[in-house]
């Protein structure tokens, strides 16, 4: 029963990350880095970059509400199976406990589930549509943090 609570404790580890990485990544304006008149600009999923001033991303479009929705659901799932994974340590029957890690799995399957379509839906667009507008971009830290939290809820719900 001890492996148990260290497979357990590891997976709990790796949704902690990974529940820190989905708010970083989310909460970040380091998406993608680009260059503009000259000068850098960087931009997230709420907030553009440009000559060191920041400006909310006013305009309502589908596919960055899409990406947030899908990031903050994540999020969300993650950290209801950080709470069900604590729980499953409780002292209850074998079956309870089993029904609680059982369904923090499922609940890290689903953050991954969530954090994969939002990662597709941002790089879809940013390849297709937004990386022909600007000649000289790449993706940046923030959305790489964002596929490091995939792998992190996935590895937490194995």
């Amino acid at each position: 029963s001890v492996r148990m609570y260290s497979f357990m404790g590891g997976g709990l580890f790796c949704a902690f990350v990974a529940n820190i990485l989905l708010v970083v990544s989310t909460a970040t304006d380091y998406w993608m880095q680009y260059r503009l008149s000259g000068s850098y600009a960087h931009q997230g999923l709420w907030r553009y970059c440009m000559a060191n001033k920041c400006y909310m991303q006013t305009a309502s479009i589908a596919y960055w509400n899409a990406t947030r929705a899908f990031m903050i659901l994540s999020g969300m799932a993650c950290f209801g199976g950080i709470m069900a994974g604590i729980l499953s340590f409780a002292q209850f029957s074998a079956f309870e406990r089993f029904n609680r890690s059982f369904a923090a799995g499922i609940m890290f399957f689903i953050s991954t589930f969530f954090v994969m379509v939002a990662m597709a839906i941002y790089t879809g667009v940013t390849l297709s549509f937004l990386g022909k507008r600007f000649g000289d971009w790449r993706f940046s830290w923030s959305y790489i943090l964002g596929w490091v939290a995939m792998l992190m809820t996935f590895f937490a719900g194995e």
